[in-house]
């Protein structure tokens, strides 16, 4: 197994411990997908590469392994935008990442959301949960997937529904408790004809993530570090990002006062104490009820920060896949598709799409 012999180079002596190489960390995930490592080893390579700093390289080896085994669909759909989250959820805040791709397809965007659910180490909420509350719901099917966006421009995808391999990782990352590599792994799951939201974390993380997807081949995306390191801007503040456009990288900062939707606070969920050893918010079914209840008033006309952060995240999309040409007008196209009933058409239409 090349695993152990990769690890060594990472850290085994500090005078010669250095950076995988695009093609070692290609063998390194394609062993780990495969199941042929123990968990043991699979959580002290993943320890090793996160205190030594992660780098494009590896990240862009780790990519191409997992999309050369996992069944990416929608190859070649034009005006294509994968909204991808943190697979690992949300706790202190609603997931409204589901709520933002919903406006952006009823303003017209194909959106496919590349997420998950019950992923360590947070084990968090996210967009699966806020579907049921709408009569929707995730496909682990990668042709069922595509099948919705073609017909009602918007699904959301399981990415161990895409790479059961990652399946191999849970009880390892569970191990680990802090976030790895594999978190910014599970986001890359598109094809790379597709512009590209991605949420990434504080730190330099950001540019990494970004130059990331220009050397997959990505055409336009986006890396934000909003709410919980999710690619919903923050309304309480300024919220940092970085564009790729026409093969350029272009900083991009989201200010809530610039579309007057600034706020003192973000939204947030009631807390119900710490939970069990062995569950996360995805097990409270409270908890659950209270995100659904937040992204239902948004639907409704209510007026508060949740939808103010839902437009700018439309926003996002919007300027991403290219249909504003500024942040501005995706927010403008965002509140007119929430307003103008759009947005709850789709929603209808994708229910119906769901049930055949």
């Amino acid at each position: 197994m090349p695993l152990r012999h990769l690890l060594r180079i990472l850290g085994d002596e500090p005078k010669e411990s250095r950076a995988l190489t695009k093609e070692e960390a290609f063998r390194a995930m394609t062993s780990i997908l495969s199941g042929g490592e123990s968990e043991i080893t699979v959580g002290a390579f993943l320890i090793a590469l996160r205190w030594k700093g992660v780098t494009v390289e590896e990240l862009t080896g780790f990519a191409l392994a997992a999309r050369g085994v996992a069944r990416i669909p929608c190859q070649g759909m034009e005006g294509l935008v994968c909204v991808c989250p943190p697979h690992d959820g949300q706790v202190h805040h609603p997931p409204l990442d589901a709520l933002s791709s919903l406006i952006a397809a009823g303003a017209g965007a194909r959106v496919l959301m590349i997420t998950d659910q019950g992923v360590p180490p947070l084990r968090g909420l996210t967009a699966p949960n806020i579907l049921e509350g709408l009569g929707l719901q995730m496909t682990w099917d990668p042709t069922e997937a595509e099948d919705w966006v073609a017909k009602g421009r918007f699904a959301v995808l399981s990415a161990t529904g895409m790479l059961p391999g990652l399946l191999h990782t849970r009880r390892a990352r569970k191990g680990v408790v802090l976030r790895t590599p594999l978190s910014t792994l599970e986001k890359l799951l598109a094809p790379s004809h597709a512009s590209v939201v991605l949420g990434a974390m504080h730190g330099p993380v950001l540019g990494t993530a970004v130059e990331v997807i220009q050397g997959l081949g990505h055409p336009r995306g986006t890396a934000l570090q909003g709410v919980d390191g999710g690619v919903v801007p923050w309304v309480s503040r300024r919220t940092r990002g970085i564009a790729l456009d026409g093969g350029h990288l272009v900083p991009l900062v989201v200010d809530p006062t610039d579309f007057g939707l600034g706020h003192d606070s973000e939204p947030e969920l009631p807390m119900y104490g710490p939970p069990e050893e062995e569950e996360g918010a995805c097990d409270n079914p409270q908890l659950i009820k209270d995100a659904q209840d937040v992204c239902d008033q948004v639907l409704k006309g209510v007026r508060n920060s949740a939808r103010d952060a839902a437009l700018m995240g439309a926003g996002v999309i919007l300027k991403t896949v290219g249909l504003s040409m500024t942040l501005a007008e995706g927010v403008d196209l965002a509140s007119q598709a929430l307003d103008g009933g759009a947005v709850t058409e789709r929603i209808a239409h994708l229910g119906d799409l769901s049930h055949q």
